[in-house]
């Protein structure tokens, strides 16, 4: 299929998408590894979200809050990885122009709504560790529900300014986004406008955003590690390290593939445009993918309704 692009002066009404311009003959090799994670993803957030729903036991805080991840992530997911795959399989890489700022929305806002998650999360260890006999006063169905409000709006707010302002663009000529998703600034590229207030604006926000969100992670988590390490009960250091390790060092991954993406897109001109179109893909696809191994099945509640699930549902 040859891609050409719309040059003339009517308003553009639909995008192409391309992904990896320089090897589309082995995307369809790629689509493999893309659909298993995505089917793990899926089935392993579905799986988080339906136990939690199931099980009287799990009806806490800390499970809310596992589950408004589960959701955020499978919605991510939804929004990427089929249109993805779609364009690998059925060569179906046109987008319309209002699907293709939906996908931009949901993207710029929900992914700061999973690191305020993250967040949120971090803050509730925190208590149920350093603060264990006050936890059940502070961390409580309304405390969940106004994180909730508060993770929805917050993100909403801020980030819908930026497919906002990329809609407003004038689009009169190029229409071929090279990528696999609406990225703002593979879009805003295609404009005929300038679109520096667009990506200053994206910049602030994202870094002001996330930035705020990994800075209270990491306090969260540094002043857990100084009351985990005065523990004096046996077993007890241990026991609470392993119940923060593996969330720690999943917000450090996400963080650190947020990062890779913000630094390949400010030096694309020595990245090759291949690699910037996989990372973004990832970054939508590998964080769900383990959020439900390391914050559910490392949890031992969570084993146990999934169990007790799976033997009512046996017993049928």
């Amino acid at each position: 299929m040859t891609l050409s692009s719309n040059y003339s002066t009517a308003p553009v009404s639909e995008f192409l998408l391309i992904c990896f311009p320089n090897y589309q003959s082995w995307q369809h090799w790629l689509s493999l590894p893309l659909s298993l994670l995505f089917l793990l993803a899926m089935v392993a957030n579905t799986t988080i979200l339906i136990t939690i729903w199931l099980e009287a036991s799990l009806h806490e805080p800390m499970y809310y809050l596992l589950s408004l991840l589960s959701l955020l992530d499978i919605v991510l997911c939804l929004t990427v990885i089929p249109k993805v795959l779609a364009i690998f399989w059925f060569d179906l890489r046109s987008i319309s122009f209002s699907a293709c700022f939906l996908q931009m929305f949901i993207m710029n806002s929900f992914l700061p709504m999973e690191s305020c998650t993250f967040m949120v999360m971090a803050y509730d260890r925190y208590v149920a560790i350093c603060h264990p006999l006050r936890y059940p006063s502070i961390i409580t169905n309304g405390f969940v529900v106004k994180a909730g409000v508060f993770i929805v709006t917050r993100n909403t707010v801020l980030c819908a300014p930026i497919p906002i302002l990329t809609a407003q663009l004038r689009y009169c000529g190029k229409n071929v986004i090279e990528n696999c998703i609406c990225a703002n600034l593979s879009v805003s590229r295609l404009s005929c406008d300038n679109f520096t207030l667009n990506r200053l604006y994206q910049f602030v926000a994202g870094w002001t955003l996330l930035g705020s969100d990994f800075t209270l992670i990491f306090l969260s988590y540094t002043f857990i590690l100084r009351a985990v390490l005065r523990f004096k009960a046996e077993g007890a250091t241990v026991k609470a390290l392993s119940m923060c390790g593996s969330h720690f060092t999943l917000t450090l991954f996400f963080s650190s593939i947020l990062l890779v993406v913000v630094l390949t897109n400010v030096s694309r001109k020595r990245v090759p445009m291949d690699i910037l179109i996989l990372l973004n893909v990832l970054h939508h696809l590998i964080p769900p993918a383990l959020n439900p191994i390391a914050y559910g099945a490392q949890t031992k509640e969570i084993k146990q309704g999934i169990q007790t699930a799976a033997q009512r549902d046996g017993n049928m």
